[in-house]
Order: C-alpha cells, then structure tokens, then sequence
C-alpha cells in the first residue's frame, strides 16, 4: 500500500509538470498559463507579471515572482533549490536559472540544491545562466550570454563567461517591467 502511494504521489507531481511543460506553457494565454502555474504549480507570482509561452518549470513549490516582472519565452526556471525573483524584474528569451547541480568531487556525484535570488529591477540578457547559490542584487545587469556563478553586487553589470564586472548602473530605478502580447 506505502508503494501504491508513493507511486500515486510522484504520478501527481511528474504529471503537473509534463502538462505544464509540455502544454500550459504552449497554450496563447498568459490568464490560462499563470492560474495553471499559480493553483497546480503552487508558485507565488505577483500582479503584472508574465511568463511568457515556453517557459520551463523543474519544479512545483518553492517559485516566488514579485510583481510587473517579465519572463521571456524559453526560459527554464529551476526551482528545486528555492528561486525568488523580484519586483520589475526583466529575464530576457532563453535564460536559464538553475538551483541544482550535483557535487563533482563526492564518489556518488550527489546532488546539491542551493537557492538562487534575483532583487528588484535586475535585468538579465538572452541566453544568460543563473548557476545554485547565486543572489544578483537590485538593479544588476547580466549581460547576454553570461554565465553567473558568483553573487552580483547591486547596480553592477556583468558580462562573459565566467561573468565580470563591466560597469556599474544608475541607482536611482523607477520602472515597471510588465508588459504584454496578444500570443505570448
């Protein structure tokens, strides 16, 4: 019986991710998708906020978005570790925020979860990689294409692989991030 459950558990969890992934997140309606990643997902998403079609959950539980934030299409959102992304946040096509890796150097390759934090008004470039354990403080910039596996200090922008500083952004932030399209 402990197995008939257990095996009726992970159905009920892989399969809120295989319809998520593999049709929410094609369906041309950001109301369907956010209520689908808001009542069977369990994340906590903010008025103004958007996922754009595409996009890729790991996992239910432990997703945070604040408000008038937008996630482009394509992007993967690993939230096995815990991820929480701010107010008028921009995550530009195809970025990838992981929250798990495994540990390299252990004789069994284990796995390691470790949470990622995006502040407010960040915005992050096409293509760019979030790797475990990384905070970008407010304002930051990650430019496309970078790859994070260090904290970013608020207002800086960082480039490259592995990301480095470039420059610094004005502080003095006041925008919204939110936007729509009719078949995003």
């Amino acid at each position: 019986m402990a197995k008939l459950v257990q095996l009726m558990r992970r159905l009920w969890l892989e399969g809120r991710l295989y319809v998520g992934n593999n049709l929410i997140a094609y369906f041309p309606s950001h109301t369907v998708r956010l209520a689908y990643y808001r009542i069977l997902i369990k994340a906590k998403i903010g008025a103004g906020t958007n996922i754009f079609m595409r996009a890729w959950l790991d996992s239910p539980g432990d997703l945070s978005i604040g408000t008038n934030t937008i996630v482009n299409q394509r992007c993967r959102l690993d939230s096995r570790g815990g991820l929480t992304i701010g107010n008028s946040v921009s995550i530009a096509a195809e970025v990838c925020i992981l929250t798990a890796t495994h540990d390299m150097q252990s004789r069994d390759c284990a796995g390691v979860i470790r949470p990622v934090t995006i502040e407010d008004y960040v915005f992050i470039g096409t293509r760019a990689m979030i790797l475990p354990g990384v905070t970008i403080g407010r304002g930051a910039v990650v430019a496309a294409g970078a790859v994070v596996s260090r904290d970013v200090d608020p207002y800086t922008i960082v480039a490259g692989v592995p990301s480095r500083i470039i420059g610094h952004r004005q502080q003095d932030l006041e925008y919204s991030a939110s936007y729509t399209r009719l078949f995003h």
